[in-house]
């Protein structure tokens, strides 16, 4: 099973530790492992800790965090080759690093099948003057963003979070922008239903993340997709949605799983694994803002992708 990384970029200060901190302490039963620049600069409380060894602590809830020593690839192999292996991975980058080299890194065919990067979350602090942004930078940071998160709220004055959400979008940025009170960002917006190993339960209403900014929606098909009926679909759905994942079968490729996935307004498709016995053929799991998506508007759409005849 393929273990999906998220990537955690930020100028320096801007409280990325915090927040991996708050992804370790509050796993919620996920095996985390989290590789950071140093690890001095992980303050996990005390009772979290379990051991180290091999540059690796162990965390009593599960979780492990290792130093990034060397090169990157090698250390998600170390890590992909633990028992058990981890459920997702965390990277924290460095303040000073440009995203989009890490990003490339992970893009080696080897680590893309075994550790896909499902999600990179810049995070931002609110008192950052917009006329930071001008900095090529804090540009590339916020470019590969799927998710901007604004951090030491409580430190910067009450209209500080707005003028920075007016300047990401002046840059164009197509990214989800969410408050991190200390530390905290909604965990299905980081990591979203692992639809590859469950099925998704059609309910009968949406069920709410942590935060109640955001609910999570799901719908599920017996039937195989019309992929170009698809396309239409979250073309007409992508304007509401923050984020989306699943995988379904398409009349065109009959037998075969395609894994999709949508995140800062870009869509992707990729072929995936045979469909597994005794699970729904397609089943794909929406995030958006609250009372933004209602369930029959998003069955009335996706029902109209079920291939007929």
């Amino acid at each position: 099973m393929p273990v999906p990384i998220l990537l955690v970029t930020g100028f320096l200060g801007a409280g990325k530790t915090t927040v991996v901190n708050h992804l370790l302490a509050h796993a919620q039963g996920r095996r985390i492992a989290a590789i950071v620049n140093d690890f001095g600069a992980i303050n996990i409380d005390a009772e979290l800790i379990a051991g180290a060894s091999d540059g690796v602590v162990s965390l009593a809830n599960g979780c492990i965090c290792c130093s990034l020593e060397g090169d990157l690839l090698r250390t998600l192999s170390t890590l992909l080759r633990r028992d058990p292996k981890p459920e997702y991975i965390v990277i924290e980058t460095s303040g000073v690093a440009d995203p989009a080299d890490i990003v490339r890194n992970l893009m080696d065919p080897v680590i893309l099948r075994e550790a896909p990067l499902e999600t990179v979350l810049c995070v931002m602090d609110a008192a950052t003057p917009p006329s930071a942004l001008d900095d090529a930078l804090h540009r590339s940071q916020l470019r590969v963003a799927d998710i901007v998160a604004l951090s030491k709220l409580d430190l910067a004055d009450e209209g500080a979070s707005v003028r920075m959400r007016e300047a990401i979008r002046a840059q164009r940025v197509p990214a989800v922008v969410v408050d991190a009170k200390h530390g905290a960002i909604p965990s299905a917006l980081l990591f979203p239903a692992h639809v590859a190993r469950e099925p998704v339960p059609r309910a009968p209403g949406p069920k709410r993340p942590a935060e109640d900014r955001f609910e999570t929606l799901s719908w599920t098909s017996e039937q195989p997709l019309s992929l170009p009926r698809l396309q239409q679909a979250i073309g007409r759905l992508a304007p509401k949605l923050a984020r989306a994942k699943g995988l379904f079968e398409t009349v065109e490729q009959p037998g075969r799983q395609m894994v999709f996935q949508f995140a800062a307004g870009r869509a992707t498709l990729a072929p995936g694994d045979a469909s597994a016995a005794g699970v729904p053929r397609s089943r794909i799991v929406f995030i958006a803002e609250l009372g933004v998506l209602s369930k029959a508007e998003l069955d009335a759409i996706m029902d109209a992708c079920v291939a007929t005849g």
